[in-house]
């Protein structure tokens, strides 16, 4: 009777002492529940991946994997187990609850801009993407790109972190179809479709945010996992009755009021067996004879610079809605987390996925108690279960996940009052941090305006000294970050 009873007694110690639950004010509950909705506001990934990586044919004409009718489904397979692996990673070197996927953005530059060069091939553009993660792994263990992060002045870390709440808000409303482009392009977005909200899909985003919103302001746990699944469920029944159906009919013409990416129907099946043939799939150097040594460089720059910084910008983000960082604005294991990182990045060109990094859509599970690095494991778990159990991920459209991201959004938003307002010198780079991130769909390009205006207003007030030599380095890559489209045209 007593051997039992002091197993049930010693796992729960065991956990909590290993991941420093009790120490971080959460439960082993909190965490499970943190992870799970942490999934479910990044699973798209396992959709949306696919879409990219998977119907693009390279420089050769051939699809990844060589075949065209297999490449979805083995694009999503490889998706979800380094997802998970990686995430899994995270929760156990660097107990931060930080999960990692593919990185959207990056797997379109890898898909779109150089996998499709001539003579490229995926395995090709793959070994880029190791090369990149190898590079930044490199920085990490020698201090480089922890010692820039924490050169980084305070005022914009902040900057940093209100910027990424508005761009992930921005990013649930445009997945939603709340906010999209409108079919005259009379302006740059719209309110839903035509200026007005229509269809079922729009009330279940409605209902499902002003579930999340009254659940947490009413202080109920899990808020944001309840009014996930609750939501799911009334998709469930809405598309049982109403046959909604997705964005676009069966003869390919669009459906201004469907669903946007998944279609709530219950699977003729749950379980779906992987196919993780991608694996491996990458030629390190095969890119140096195709495209030269220099547009290779510039290549692999593009990707490193880009992951380089989203992953800072993620990190202070999501620790600072767990309170998780330092007195100087820093996560508690920085070096870890970055390490864990770059070698997401490298996996994920292994995997044939692209690279692979952290997500914003973290702090959704940490705004619903995540604290520790239990919650990355518990992603990291749900994404291996999910390249078995493919069908019941598909369960969940975009309206009823991304009610979370515009809740954390506004709890990330909070944050602004931690700028100083009436000193330009350091309002005006973190506006235009703040703002461009969501303007132009990218954390890289929002950081990289607010840290060049930075170093040019203090060198034209003469306070030049006080900026750190590496925010220099840093402006000036930055730059090049900028222009590297005409860079690549002259290296062309």
């Amino acid at each position: 009777m007593s051997t039992p009873s002091s197993t049930t007694t010693a796992t729960p110690g065991v956990l909590d002492r290993f991941f420093k639950i009790s120490a971080r004010g959460s439960t082993v509950g909190r965490e499970v529940r943190g992870g799970l909705v942490t999934f479910f506001a990044m699973s798209y990934i396992i959709v949306l991946n696919p879409l990219i990586i998977g119907t693009v044919a390279d420089g050769s004409g051939s699809f990844i994997g060589g075949d065209e009718g297999l490449a979805v489904a083995r694009v999503a397979a490889a998706t979800a187990l380094v997802a998970g692996l990686m995430s899994i990673l995270m929760g156990l070197v660097a107990n931060f609850p930080l999960a990692l996927a593919a990185g959207l953005g990056l797997n379109a530059v890898v898909a779109f801009s150089i996998a499709v060069l001539p003579d490229m091939t995926w395995p090709d553009a793959m070994g880029l993407v190791v090369i990149e993660g190898l590079i930044i792994l490199l920085l990490v263990l020698t201090g480089f790109r922890e010692a820039v992060f924490r050169a980084v002045p305070k005022e914009l870390r902040t900057a940093i972190s209100v910027g990424i709440g508005l761009f992930i808000a921005f990013i649930g409303l445009v997945d939603a179809g709340i906010v999209r482009i409108p079919a005259s392009l009379a302006t740059p977005v719209e309110l839903g479709n035509a200026g007005s909200l229509a269809g079922w899909p729009a009330l279940v985003f409605v209902i499902g945010l002003l579930t999340a919103i009254v659940l947490h302001l009413r202080k109920v746990r899990g808020a944001l996992l309840i009014a996930i699944i609750g939501a799911t469920v009334l998709a469930i029944v809405i598309e049982a009755i109403a046959q909604v159906g997705g964005a676009f009919n069966e003869d390919g013409t669009p459906n201004p009021n469907g669903w946007r990416l998944n279609s709530p129907e219950l699977p003729d099946t749950w379980v779906r067996m992987p196919d993780f043939a991608l694996l491996g799939q990458f030629s390190l150097l095969g890119s140096l004879e195709k495209i030269g040594l220099v547009t290779m460089v510039l290549l692999v720059f593009s990707l490193l610079l880009a992951d380089f910084f989203d992953t800072m910008g993620t990190m202070v983000a999501v620790g600072s809605e767990g309170k998780l960082l330092d007195a100087e604005g820093n996560p508690q294991g920085t070096r870890r987390i970055l390490v864990v990182d770059s070698i997401a990045a490298a996996a994920g060109g292994m995997g044939s996925v692209s690279s692979n990094t952290s997500y914003i859509e973290s702090a959704a599970g940490v705004g619903d108690g995540a604290r520790t690095g239990l919650a990355s494991v518990v992603t990291g778990v749900a994404f291996l279960l999910a390249t078995f159990l493919a069908p019941v991920v598909d369960l969940v459209p975009y309206e009823a996940a991304t009610p979370a991201l515009v809740v954390v959004g506004f709890l990330m938003m909070t944050q602004v009052t931690g700028v100083d307002w009436k000193n330009g010198e350091v309002a005006i780079p973190a506006f235009l941090t703040i703002v461009l991130m969501p303007f132009t769909y990218s954390i890289t390009a929002g950081m990289g305006a607010g840290f060049i205006a930075y170093v040019v207003i203090k060198v034209a007030l003469g306070k030049a000294r006080v900026v750190h030599p590496l925010m220099w380095v840093t402006a000036v890559l930055f730059v090049l970050y900028f222009v590297r489209g005409p860079l690549q045209a002259l290296a062309g």
